[in-house]
């Protein structure tokens, strides 16, 4: 076999070069039969010879030999140690030229070759993107749809570049959403709506291309197999429900895609989407509270679903959930609610439909997502509602918890937002039954500690809540901000002069607030406040020197 290998090669030396189709044909069948044996060993073999260069030559429209030669190039290129060889041999650029071939066997081999050159290498990836691989393939799809190999090859090819983020602005000058959107209608077999799947899913990761996929119709696909599969047991029935609703929540995604799909709430697929909410399938659920979460992404779309009942069923949803403890529909769920909570008028209507009740049932939830949405959810709805912040500042167990997570240190999210909502309670209610339960839970510290957050709005909000502590509950506060260092920050805050004015506008209406105290009053008189706040008269923002004005009159009255 060996010598007979040697011989061919030598023999396709000649050959290739005086082009006598015929005995060509016998070598490159010699080749194929050699690699078929044992194809590593041959691979090496062909490398040694030197004749990767003369394939180059071989690669033309004309030759009968073509499909072969690229039949060749595609089974050496299976192994890894073959790909930079026929990168170096200029295979690519001749193999690009025949994607232009009518040849349906001469395409499938040349895709090959080219898949298998460019496996696993974004470099080489990117460079078919660049030599316009993308719009030929996407219009090979289109005419040669009823080829299944060639189909085949043309998906695999998509689902390869589609990872690179420079091919998507490529797919998305093409039809490809229509070809793919026609293909997955044609397709009755798992496996092979499996593979347009995999092409749908990185491509509608690009907002563009979620509308294209949305005009060629590829929602009404989705729900069709959703209704197909919904009560099904078996478990690739389940895997495609899964991509389905999935891809349905993806789409969703795009501020655009979203919004004809809403069609101001009237339109079929929203309709679809909320039926999805009470169904007894988990997943389904999932992808109905999801996608109410991306419909409620502007003012007008959640106005219309609060008024339209939707709060009832998500509440619903959530109840069933409480004791199996579903994780992911809760954090769906609630992530729906706190978007729907975002418009001012419906605040009170959900506050009323009792929403917080529902959310406090998740307070003894031990996941950090489901926390962190619980939070969110509460500090929009307590949002300028004085009425409410009061009920919940005064909630002794939501106030613990609150102080308990703002010493989670593995979850910044849950930390941040502890914080927050600590202070929107305070911010809100302006309550002095608020700032007691605060103060006994040990809360003060932590608002001490966010007015040196690393975020300008968290700082700010600290302040405020801290300001609002020290005018209506001076005296129970007093140790805590003593013991918290409130007034060494304060003056660190007034001396960056990389503080917000906004930031250096509140600590000195903080400070004027605490020379009520004593102790307090005390610190600011050691520390050289008058200095730093003299400095701020000049400011150039008005409210700043204004307020360093009142300050130092009031720093030298009391001094």
């Amino acid at each position: 076999m060996a010598d007979n290998l040697s011989d061919t090669l030598k023999k396709l030396k000649i050959t290739a070069v005086d082009r006598t189709d015929d005995s060509l044909e016998g070598c490159l069948d010699c080749l194929l039969q050699a690699l078929a044996q044992s194809n590593m060993e041959t691979s090496e073999k062909i490398q040694g010879s030197g004749i990767l260069q003369l394939f180059a030559s071989l690669l033309i429209p004309q030759s009968s030999c073509t499909a072969k030669v690229a039949n060749i190039i595609a089974e050496i290129a299976k192994n890894e140690f073959m790909r930079i060889p026929c990168v170096d041999a200029g295979l690519i650029s001749p193999l690009v030229q025949l994607l232009n071939s009518k040849d349906q066997e001469v395409l499938l081999q040349t895709g090959r070759a080219l898949g298998n050159i460019c496996y696993d290498s974004h470099s080489l990836q990117a460079q078919l993107i660049n030599m316009g691989v993308i719009p030929t393939l996407v219009k090979l799809l289109g005419i040669h749809c009823e080829n299944a190999a060639l189909t085949e090859m043309c998906l695999v090819a998509f689902g390869n570049l589609a990872e690179l983020e420079s091919s998507k602005e490529q797919f998305a000058s093409t039809n490809i959403a229509e070809e793919l959107v026609k293909l997955f209608k044609k397709q009755i077999e798992h496996d092979k709506r499996e593979m347009v799947f995999e092409v749908l899913a990185p491509l509608a990761e690009n907002d563009a291309i979620k509308l294209q996929l949305v005009e060629a119709g590829l929602v009404e696909c989705l729900l069709e197999i959703v209704q197909q599969k919904v009560d099904s047991d078996k478990e690739e029935d389940i895997a495609e429900l899964k991509t389905a609703s999935d891809l349905m929540v993806l789409l969703l995604l795009g501020d655009e895609s979203m919004q004809k799909l809403f069609e101001g709430g009237k339109g079929n697929v929203f309709q679809k989407v909320l039926s999805w909410i009470p169904s007894n399938n988990h997943q389904l659920q999932l992808a109905g509270a999801l996608a109410i979460a991306n419909f409620a992404r502007n003012d007008g779309n959640c106005i219309h679903m609060v008024d339209n009942g939707i709060v009832e069923k998500l509440m619903d949803l959530l109840d069933r959930h409480v004791e199996d403890g579903n994780v992911t529909v809760q954090h769906a769920a609630l992530s729906a609610l706190r978007n729907l909570a975002i418009p001012v008028v419906n605040k009170a209507k959900m506050l009323s439909a009792g929403v917080t009740e529902a959310v406090l049932k998740f307070l003894k939830s031990e996941m950090p997502p489901v926390q962190f949405k619980l939070l969110g959810t509460l500090r929009m709805l307590i949002d300028a509602q004085a009425e409410a912040a009061e009920q919940l500042g005064k909630n002794f167990k939501l106030v613990e918890r609150l102080v308990e997570w703002c010493e989670a240190k593995d979850h910044a999210g849950v930390m941040g937002e502890s914080n927050r909502l600590l202070s929107a309670l305070i911010r809100h209610s302006k309550s002095k039954d608020v700032i007691k339960t605060i103060v006994q839970s040990g809360g003060v510290k932590h608002l001490v500690t966010m007015a040196t957050s690393e975020h300008v709005i968290m700082q700010n909000e600290a302040l405020v809540a801290l300001a609002l502590i020290a005018a209506l509950e001076l005296g129970i506060a007093e140790k805590d901000l003593e013991s918290a260092k409130l007034v060494q920050i304060l003056h660190r805050l007034l001396a960056d002069e990389r503080s917000a004015p906004e930031i250096k506008y509140n600590s000195m209406v903080l400070i004027c607030a605490l020379m009520g105290s004593e102790p307090l009053h005390k610190e600011v008189q050691d520390l050289a406040f008058l200095d730093v706040v003299s400095k701020l008269r000049s400011h150039e923002n008005k409210s700043v020197a204004q307020q360093a004005s009142l300050t130092e009159q009031r720093l030298a009255v009391e001094s």
